[in-house]
């Protein structure tokens, strides 16, 4: 089910990324070299098309994530992810700092066996690496249905820096983006 279809002279393949609330997920991989598109949504609940709103009761059971479309000649999968382990904090169960909540929690929904087998593999590496202390929490599990978040959620950080949780907490971490994959960014191969 991985996406392999050519956008001019690039390559596009699909990741499927949760790791708290999806604003800041999308606003830090948005810097990086060879993410060709994102998109927030919701995935692995029960209740179809969800909302905001429903996912925010944490009662549905979906993740908050991002749909990363990515050229893997650029950012291979296996480096997405590794970034994407070190962005957010995959040892707290359905909590990311103040953000507490199923809709929350640290998760991989692969597209396909290739996926899941090189998630658990880049799992296992940054678990025995010691980047975190306590053990890696980060759901692994097949992707059965994305649905796209509310048009208002699109590139959120970038239509308003100036709000109090963009200030706040999606700053800081883009500038952690910034800071320690300096040489993956976007700006770095202009």
């Amino acid at each position: 089910m991985t996406d392999h279809t050519t956008h001019g002279a690039s390559r596009r393949d699909v990741a499927y990324l949760g790791g708290g609330c999806f604003w800041c997920i999308e606003a830090m991989l948005r810097e990086l070299d060879g993410v060709l598109d994102l998109a927030p949504g919701y995935a692995g609940g029960i209740r179809p098309d969800p909302t905001y709103e429903d996912v925010c009761t944490g009662r549905t059971g979906h993740a908050e994530i991002v749909r990363v479309g990515f050229d893997p000649d650029i950012l291979p999968y296996a480096d997405l992810l590794r970034i994407f382990f070190t962005l957010h904090d995959p040892t707290t169960p359905d909590r990311q700092g103040a953000d507490v909540g199923t809709q929350y929690r640290s998760v991989i929904f692969c597209t396909d066996a290739a996926q899941e087998r090189a998630a658990r593999a880049v799992r296992d590496e940054i678990a025995a690496s010691g980047l975190w202390p306590d053990p890696i929490v980060t759901e692994i599990r097949p992707l059965e249905r994305f649905y796209e978040a509310e048009p208002y959620h699109h590139d959120y950080f970038a239509k308003h820096p100036e709000r109090g949780y963009c200030v706040a907490v999606i700053s800081p971490k883009v500038a952690k983006v910034r800071r320690l994959f300096h040489d993956r960014l976007a700006l770095a191969r202009r």
